[in-house]
């Protein structure tokens, strides 16, 4: 069945919850690579400079976290509205700081 003008109906119930799952799956991604960054920063001895990248993982962990709760939240409404350039763009800092952060323990770390 399509809506008038040849659009296919929007699916109320099942897409924003879709959604919310993978939020969520994303979330614990996030976490779980947080992680392994912040064993890679202990591994071989606590250093300054690996507190230094625990603690910028740690602060990314969180920031992405906090947009994806206010963003799962939003989800929650009965015509969810969509997603704003600011959540999605600070998602994209987070990964991206993350992803160096990390990448700078692995690769400038002790060995």
């Amino acid at each position: 069945m399509t809506a008038p003008g040849g659009d296919s109906p929007r699916d109320p119930g099942l897409q924003p919850e879709r959604t919310r799952l993978a939020w969520r799956r994303t979330t614990l991604a996030f976490a779980v690579a947080a992680l392994l960054a912040g064993r890679e920063a202990v591994l071989h001895g606590v250093s300054p400079a690996g507190l230094l990248g625990l603690s910028v993982c740690a602060s990314a962990w969180l920031a992405f976290t906090v947009l994806t709760q206010r963003r799962i939240a939003a989800l929650g409404s009965a015509r969810p509205s969509a997603m704003a350039g600011g959540t999605a763009a600070g998602a994209v800092l987070c990964v991206l700081v993350l992803a160096v952060a990390g990448a700078l323990l692995v690769f400038l770390g002790p060995h």
